[in-house]
């Protein structure tokens, strides 16, 4: 009898921790307000957007053309919180990915995105050129100096812990900060008509000869169909740090289907690869308001039947579960 109390008493116990940890997750959202970043002598300003942990319940709110789930300006909680930082693809912006920055903040996380300078959504000018390639890992580095130093949430954040999420370009670019050397000259990546002038820029050979600055503070990755500047084996054999990558089937955007398979075979250090059925290169990018289905069709709207609701859904969870596990 005791044996069968016990067992009874301990189900209502889990019964009542799942449902308090339901409750928990319902009552609280992920904090979101914008920073601007000041120039200094390695770059431009940088317009940030940074999702934090709060204690307040969540609710849309219509941000341009997104709606972020969440609360304005909410006050940071916790301490020694990790951080993750987003890099967005061609031409994208810092609300390209807002749905896995609050499940990342609502999980406990920091989260930082900028808009590249020259190669965003807001700024486009120099999104054809070599120089964004170069510059882009800089941002990237910049963006941490500032949340681990004059943020306003700096003291919360523990710098041991520190992850990236890219995308695209933002891809390539984590791989450049995880010790890639990016091979221009040899890349395979395919020029679009109209010619955008980094084809003959790489063509001319004006491309870095020096290594670009890798970040030895990020411990942790997640690349989202990539692009791939790194054709060889010794491009990447400083590349050692936990990598999950994900490719769609269909690539887009100057992403082939083959690139993401062809590096996670040739990265020294198995990635946790996933790759996504029926998929297209866009379908990263968060579900889109209907609104905004209407006026970005394109990467808005998804083909072959594939649902983007339903696959951000495990996509983040899974991606909140690989940092967890590897910035512990």
């Amino acid at each position: 009898m005791t044996t069968t109390h016990n067992k009874l008493r301990y189900a209502a116990a889990s019964i009542l921790t799942v449902l308090f940890c339901l409750l928990a997750a319902t009552a609280h959202a992920a904090g979101f307000k914008r920073l601007d970043i000041p120039a200094d002598a390695n770059g431009p300003a940088l317009k940030a957007m940074v999702w934090t942990p709060c204690a307040e319940p969540a609710e849309d709110v219509p941000f341009g053309p997104y709606v972020l789930r969440g609360r304005r300006d909410c006050p940071t909680t916790g301490e020694k919180l990790p951080l993750v930082v987003i890099s967005h693809g061609h031409t994208g912006s810092f609300l390209g990915h807002h749905d896995l920055a609050e499940t990342l903040a609502d999980a406990g996380f920091v989260v930082a995105a900028i808009n590249h300078p020259g190669d965003s959504f807001a700024d486009p000018g120099r999104s054809g050129d070599i120089s964004v390639f170069i510059e882009r890992p800089a941002d990237i580095k910049r963006v941490i100096d500032y949340m681990l130093s004059a943020a306003p949430d700096a003291a919360k954040i523990d710098p041991q812990r520190i992850g990236f999420f890219g995308f695209s370009r933002g891809g390539y670019t984590g791989l450049v900060l995880a010790g890639g050397v990016p091979d221009f000259q040899h890349a395979d990546v395919p020029c679009p008509d109209p010619r955008p002038p980094v084809c003959d820029e790489v063509a001319r050979g004006d491309v870095p000869t020096q290594p670009l600055p890798a970040d030895a503070r990020i411990k942790a990755f997640v690349l989202a169909d990539p692009l791939n500047e790194f054709p060889a084996a010794s491009d990447l054999k400083n590349v050692t740090a936990p990598i999950q990558m994900w490719a769609s089937q269909y690539g887009g955007d100057g992403v082939m289907p083959h690139n993401a398979p062809a590096l996670a075979k040739t990265l020294p250090r198995k990635p946790d690869y996933h790759f996504v059925p029926n998929s297209a290169h866009f379908a990263f990018l968060a579900p889109c308001a209907e609104a905004m289905k209407e006026q970005m069709r394109e990467i808005c709207v998804d083909e072959h039947g594939f649902d983007r609701v339903a696959f951000h859904q495990a996509f983040d969870a899974s991606v909140l579960a690989f940092f967890q596990a590897n910035l512990r």
